[in-house]
C-alpha cells in the first residue's frame, strides 16, 4: 500500500506536475513510510512477539514526529529548480536525516530476514521453491533502496523504476511460496 501511494503520488506529479502538498505527501509515504510495512511483517515472523511491538511502537512514534516535521518545514525553491520531487527544498534539511534510520531498519529486516530465511531453506534440502521465493523477495526489497539512494542524488526517476520492478519481484517470490504451500497443502489432505 505505501508503495502503491508513492507511485499515485509520482504519478499525480506526472501529470499534474510539481505542488507542495503532493511533494509533502511523497516524502511521508515514500521516504518515511516506504518499506516498514513489509518489513515489519518479517519482524513479526522471524523475531518475538514483544520485540515485534516494541520496535512498532518506537518506528511509528519516530514516523509520527518526521512527518510532523516534514508537514512543518518551509519549502525553499532554490533558483534553477527543476520541479522534481525531491527532499532537497526543504529549509529544515535536518528532517530528512529520519528516512535513512526508518529506511537502513526496514532494510536489515525485509532484505535481511528474507536472506535469512532463504538460507533456512537451502539447508533443507528438499525447500528450494522456498529458498528461491525468499531471494526473489530479497532482490524486490534491495532494488527500492538503490533506487532511494539515488533520489538523494538528484535522479529521482530510477525510484519510479526500482519500486516497480521491486515489487513485481516480492510478488514473483511470494507467488513461489504461496503455490509451494498449496501443493504441500494438497499432499498433506490426500
Amino acid at each position: 500500500m505505501t508503495f502503491g501511494l508513492g507511485t499515485l503520488s509520482e504519478s499525480l506529479h506526472a501529470i499534474f506536475g510539481w505542488h507542495e502538498v503532493n511533494l509533502r505527501f511523497w516524502y511521508i509515504v515514500g521516504a518515511l513510510l516506504g518499506g516498514f510495512p513489509l518489513a515489519q511483517g518479517s519482524v513479526y515472523l522471524l523475531m518475538s512477539k514483544r520485540f515485534g511491538h516494541i520496535t512498532t511502537v518506537l518506528i511509528v512514534a519516530t514516523i509520527l514526529v518526521a512527518s510532523t516535521f516534514v508537514l512543518l518545514s518551509p519549502v525553499q525553491i532554490p533558483e534553477n529548480f527543476d520541479y522534481k520531487l525531491t527532499g532537497s527544498v526543504f529549509e529544515w534539511q535536518w528532517v530528512r536525516l529520519f528516512s535513512p534510520l526508518i529506511n537502513l531498519y526496514a532494510f536489515i529486516f525485509l532484505f535481511g530476514g528474507a536472506i535469512y530465511s532463504a538460507i533456512q531453506y537451502y539447508r533443507q534440502g528438499d525447500k528450494k521453491v522456498y529458498f528461491k521465493g525468499n531471494i526473489w523477495i530479497a532482490i524486490g526489497a534491495l532494488l527500492p533502496g538503490i533506487g532511494g539512494s539515488f533520489t538523494r542524488f538528484g535522479y529521482v526517476e530510477v525510484l519510479f523504476i526500482t519500486e516497480l520492478v521491486g515489487l513485481v519481484c516480492i510478488y514473483i517470490g511470494y507467488r513461489m511460496i504461496k503455490r509451494a504451500n498449496i501443493k504441500s497443502q494438497q499432499l498433506v489432505t490426500q
